[in-house]
């Protein structure tokens, strides 16, 4: 049993991430702007603002693993880059792996190809500077890191997210930063992201890398 700390703990990944990992047995710490509807067995919620650093360094105290689920949008939009670089030097100083949730504009369509976050052209123009926000964590931010944090990066399958929801299916395929070629059009449901992400944290095999999960 570990005890791990979700930033963004009640989001659609952080939530899912959640759930997962509290029915293995984990005790959980979820910050997140607002309180669940309900309590879940093992999940201690904290009510905060995660670009307070006071109220990052209390959530992730005793951590014996950090999560960052944060999205590039909404209040932070203009912060996020920031808030992640925060948790990633709390987590260092703390010696405790990092494990991030991603987004698969950061990914690569083939071994040494470039990112498709460098040519957006078919995204809406508005999504831009969130998916560039993402992208830029495991492209700049993360291997800026000194090498004593221990950090995954997790990208999704092209379709993930609340609006394409998914439905379990208990599997998963795990890929690094070359994305899976889909079976069923790209997607995965939040529940089987969750299961992969809690895996590698158990795990434990991968360090200062990018993964993919999909099906």
């Amino acid at each position: 049993m570990s005890r791990i700390t979700v930033i963004g703990g009640t989001g659609y990944a952080g939530s899912a991430i959640v759930a997962e990992a509290a029915a293995r047995g984990h005790q959980i710490t979820a910050l997140s702007r607002s309180l669940p509807d309900a309590p879940i067995p093992n999940v201690t919620h904290v009510q905060g603002d995660a670009t307070d650093e006071a109220t990052l360094s209390a959530a992730m105290e005793g951590a014996d693993v950090v999560v960052a689920a944060l999205a590039p949008r909404g209040p932070l939009a203009g912060t996020f880059r920031d808030v992640n670089r925060t948790i990633a030097r709390l987590a260092d100083a703390a010696g405790v792996p990092l494990f991030v949730v991603g987004g698969y504009s950061s990914l690569r369509p083939a071994p040494g190809a470039d990112r498709f976050v460098t040519d957006l052209s078919h995204i809406p123009a508005e999504l831009h500077d969130e998916i560039r926000a993402g992208a830029a964590l495991i492209i700049e931010d993360l291997p800026a890191t000194p090498a004593t944090l221990d950090w995954v990066f997790v990208s999704p399958a092209l379709r993930f997210g609340a609006r394409m929801p998914g439905e379990r299916l208990g599997r998963y395929r795990l890929g690094d930063d070359v994305a899976i070629q889909p079976d069923d059009g790209g997607g995965i449901s939040a529940a089987d992201y969750a299961l992969g992400f809690v895996d590698l944290m158990e795990k434990g095999h991968h360090h200062r890398a990018q993964v993919n999960l999909g099906h």
